[in-house]
């Protein structure tokens, strides 16, 4: 018998009866209540069950007889148990089990294998694989890998080799195995290729086919890297091809009316802010001026760091298409957030005839109404709220522009939404730094504008991580800096304890212990989620004022919270938030010109978090934090994959395989601007596959 792989006869079920869609129920060996386990799984019909990839492989060495053994090198031999024996007495505790073939007899041991002795047992037949050696003139196998046959599987012990499975409770990885070589053969005719002989060859990239074999049993760990390369670069460009069909749709099948900026008109703008703008954003603003001149709905994303000015970015294309008679709506994720927009525009255009009003759910009856009639009726020139703004009761008679700020924070639908009346330019911005990665997966179908640079006369901030013996110096180094007349914000991960963890401390529980046994001799408020939206901009509206010294808050302050006089950020439980927020939250300080310190308060005695806390010590950049950030979180946790509409990625890795997600975006947007329906015959196998794997995630509904 050689190394390879034999896979189990499946004839009797007639290859010729699979389907990709057919559900897993109707295979031998699962039935109704094993398929509701599979669902667990993430595995529904065929087509889930091949993708459902090993999360690792076992590669035996070839299987000999016995009597084959060479000292010395690694060996892979079936045999009967004639005897096993624990010999608890020595000083190294060993069991010891011998066994034999029709060529010889073998003495296998386990330093320590106590555990073996409700596990082997004579007359069982067992496949073992290690280094062999002599001692005292005996072949023996010094704590070999094993594995007990079952009947079924005496003559192809080497099934035990390749794919090696999550499993769950009621599906063990064999069984896993054993239900997948079932459909394995079938591969040919249940896996369609997407790509010419010339492509494959100029890309080095096997076979579709061979992929889906050999990622399940891999005859050699070449052939499983080749598989996984194929496999990967398979779901990143059919990801960037979902993406660039999205953009091509919005570009070819959307009409938006041009916003011209004439001198005259830029002119104006610029009036309006009492300073210089960047470099950073004069480039940015030329990009969106150039987008906004055009019938094509400009889709951008202006992205910068905490504190980098793209409000006032955002706000100049907001008076570009005030200017063009067009309406601008701004959205953001929280009250607090679209008042935080609404303040800034009140400042930069106060004695403007632009008309400007924010709406909030907590708007209702006459006033409500009201607003509303003027809405439709244009006579509001820019629109501010928040999600409130997608309720259908809501119109804009000239919708030219809509800026929506921490993309990610909204669902996908919400953001289609958006488009329901008309086709406006669409601008998002972010804080959260973008690594290239997600800019080109999770907002792949956008155009990017950085600001890089904050503008000048921003407060150095500095980084401090304190342990618990540094506690109360941290705390009377903050007293001295609100006797100073500053102001302080204390974070927390919770708003209330929750009982089954009590060591993670809670915004309403310190609130009272920093109000009334370590600040009480300055104003401390609490602010969290949950409380009335009245109440909250009220606590703000009295910081903004400095009626309040210091807020105890949870992550409602992440974003968009921008009072100069705040120079102080305190981050309780640090070690549980990500690198991002974490970022997020300091960027909440250092807004005004005086030296802002943020103190990240944990104990722990993680090694990966210490890490994580020392990046955060280290530097400031919020694209090295973020990258940090995403190599140990993932994407998925980043963003959540249901708002950020990232697909979930079975086997490739965003991170990790940057060089095939180059590759793939290219190709993809090369192919949809040849062919930008997937109507040709020779692209039928991507496009189905597009829309099986991806056609949700990406809204391509009507691409089907």
């Amino acid at each position: 018998m050689d190394g390879h792989i034999t896979i189990p006869d499946v004839r009797e079920e007639s290859e010729n009866r699979f389907r990709i869609s057919m559900p897993v129920q109707y295979l031998k060996g699962v039935g109704p209540a094993r398929a509701k386990t599979f669902a667990q799984l993430g595995v529904e019909t065929v087509g889930d069950l091949l993708e459902y990839f090993p999360r690792d492989w076992n590669f035996l060495p070839k299987l000999i007889k016995i009597n084959q053994i060479q000292p010395g090198k690694e060996s892979a031999v079936i045999g009967l148990v004639e005897s096993t024996d624990y010999q608890s007495y020595r000083r190294q505790p060993l069991f010891e089990a011998v066994i034999s073939d029709d060529t010889g007899v073998c003495r296998v041991i386990w330093f320590h294998g106590g555990f073996l002795r409700n596990q082997l047992a004579p007359g069982q037949v067992i496949m073992v694989s290690g280094k062999a050696a002599v001692y005292k003139h005996q072949l023996q196998l010094t704590n070999p890998k094993f594995v007990v046959l079952d009947e079924e599987h005496h003559r192809s012990a080497d099934y035990f080799s390749g794919g090696i499975y999550p499993a769950c409770k009621g599906l063990s990885s064999g069984q896993i195995k054993k239900i997948i070589g079932r459909v394995h053969q079938a591969a040919d005719k249940l896996v369609p290729e997407f790509y010419d002989k010339i492509f494959m060859k100029k890309a080095n990239l096997i076979g579709r086919k061979d992929a889906f074999k050999w990622i399940h049993l891999p005859p050699d760990e070449k052939k499983l890297a080749q598989a996984k390369r194929r496999l990967k670069y398979d779901e990143l460009f059919l990801m960037q091809l979902g993406l660039a069909l999205r953009r091509y749709k919005v570009q070819h099948y959307s009409a938006a009316q041009p916003c011209i900026c004439s001198d005259e008109i830029d002119s104006r703008i610029r009036k309006r802010f009492p300073f210089l703008l960047t470099e950073d954003q004069n480039n940015c603003i030329a990009e969106i001026v150039s987008d906004m001149s055009r019938k094509v709905p400009m889709n951008r994303l202006l992205q910068g760091d905490v504190g980098s000015g793209k409000t006032v970015v955002a706000l100049y294309a907001a008076l570009l298409a005030v200017a063009n008679g067009k309406q601008a709506m701004i959205m953001a994720p929280t009250e607090i957030l679209a008042s935080q927009h609404s303040l800034s525009i009140e400042r930069y255009l106060r004695n403007s005839n632009v008309k400007r009003v924010l709406i909030t759910g907590g708007l209702t009856g006459k006033k409500r109404t009201e607003l509303l009639r003027r809405i439709k009726s244009g006579d509001v020139d820019i629109v501010v709220g928040t999600v409130a703004l997608l309720q259908e009761d809501i119109e804009l008679r000239k919708l030219g522009l809509v800026i929506i700020d921490e993309q990610h924070k909204f669902g996908v639908e919400q953001r289609a939404q958006l488009r329901k009346q008309t086709t406006p330019h669409c601008l998002v911005m972010t804080a959260t730094p973008i690594p290239r990665t997600l800019a080109m997966t999770a907002f792949g179908d956008l155009d990017v504008s950085l600001i890089k640079h904050s503008p000048p006369g921003r407060g150095t901030v500095i980084t401090r991580r304190v342990e618990r013996k540094n506690r109360l110096k941290a705390y009377e180094f903050i007293r001295e800096r609100l006797k100073a007349g500053k102001q302080a914000y204390f974070v927390y991960p919770r708003i209330t304890t929750v009982e089954q963890d009590n060591d993670v401390k809670a915004a309403t529980d310190e609130w009272k212990y920093l109000s009334t046994e370590v600040f009480p001799e300055f104003t401390v408020e609490l602010l969290h989620g949950q409380m009335p939206s009245v109440k909250k901009l009220q606590v703000m509206s009295e910081f903004r004022k400095a009626k309040i010294d210091v807020i105890v808050s949870t992550v409602v302050v992440e974003v968009g919270v921008d009072v100069p006089n705040a120079t102080i950020m305190v981050i309780e439980d640090a070690d549980r938030f990500g690198l991002a927020q974490l970022h997020q939250l300091r960027g909440r300080i250092g807004r005004g010109q005086a030296k802002s310190y943020c103190f990240l308060f944990a104990e722990t005695d993680s090694e990966t978090a210490k890490s994580r806390l020392e990046v955060m010590t280290r530097s400031n950049d919020g694209f090295e934090i973020a990258e940090h950030d995403l190599r140990l979180r993932g994407p998925g946790e980043m963003f959540s994959t249901r708002q950020h509409g990232l697909p979930d990625l079975k086997i490739a890795n965003i991170v990790d395989d940057f060089d095939l997600l180059v590759m793939a975006r290219k190709n993809a947007f090369e192919l949809v601007s040849q062919d930008p329906m997937l109507t040709e015959a020779e692209h039928k196998n991507i496009r189905q596959a597009l829309l099986a794997k991806f056609g949700d995630a990406l809204g391509l509904a009507d691409v089907a």
